[in-house]
């Protein structure tokens, strides 16, 4: 008598049924899991009840922070939107990033690093300031520790440029005697700097390694020019160094007009 093999798969049908059923079950099962958890974002318990600020904070404080922030939030421990809680913080003036984070049972906890102001940006009356990072942010100039930062200007975009380039020419001018008040860039792309002293130095237009060229023929000749005629480099009113192979000066004290011309 021969064996006959019998197939070991079940019928189309019957693992039909069996897929139907474990799907039924795992819906329940996800059911019952989604009833629990809603319930218990519910309770209590899980309501948030306070905000942890951490982070060095100097132009604001933590009850002003919360203040601004907390009308805004809604939902539980659970259920509170992270990333619409770090938006909030975020437009605030002087917050320049915020992590937050969910701290068990019922309270956030949020990282705040704040802008550090390097300068005042735009046009003389512009409250906007620029930070480290070269980034434009408008502020309460009021809650501003110190006035004594220069001005920066040019276009918005071209912000960090303008304040690589004033980093790197500071030092330079400082070793003239010269403290810089003001970097202008110009729509045109030209750099202009004016002096606390009121001392305009014109250095046209280029990248950072063409100004500082021009910067350094200038540098190392001004103190003779200025010793001929008998001042110092802090006489300096105005400087050209747009001019090919050399600049143009004027001194505090010094005309180039004959005297004798200028009473006809």
């Amino acid at each position: 008598m021969k064996a006959v093999a019998m197939p070991l798969t079940s019928p189309m049908d019957v693992r039909l049924m069996n897929g139907l059923s474990n799907l039924l079950w795992a819906g329940l099962a996800l059911g019952v899991v989604w009833m629990v958890a809603s319930w218990m974002s519910r309770l209590p318990l899980f309501a948030l009840a306070g905000i942890t600020i951490t982070g060095d904070i100097l132009h604001t404080n933590s009850v002003t922070l919360k203040a601004n922030v907390t009308p805004k939030l809604t939902g539980s421990f659970f259920t509170v939107d992270l990333q619409h809680t770090q938006k909030v913080f975020q437009q605030l003036p002087w917050v320049r990033r915020a992590v937050v984070e969910r701290e068990f049972p019922n309270r956030l906890r949020v990282h705040i690093e704040e802008h550090q102001p390097v300068a005042f940006w735009g046009v003389v009356g512009d409250e906007r300031l620029l930070n480290s990072h070269g980034e434009i942010f408008e502020p309460n100039l009021g809650e501003l520790e110190t006035d004594d930062l220069p001005r920066l200007s040019g276009p918005d975009n071209q912000s960090m440029l303008v304040l690589q380039t004033y980093a790197a020419l500071r030092e330079p001018f400082a070793q003239l005697g010269i403290t810089i008040g003001q970097l202008e860039l110009s729509p045109r792309g030209s750099w202009r700097v004016k002096s606390i002293q009121g001392a305009v130095v014109e250095l046209g237009r280029g990248s950072l390694p063409d100004l500082m060229q021009r910067y350094e023929m200038f540098a190392k000749s001004l103190p003779e020019a200025t010793q001929r005629w008998g001042r110092q480099v802090r006489a300096l009113e105005q400087a050209d160094l747009r001019h090919f192979n050399g600049y143009a000066l004027r001194l505090r004290g010094v005309s180039t007009v004959d005297p004798q011309k200028a009473k006809k």
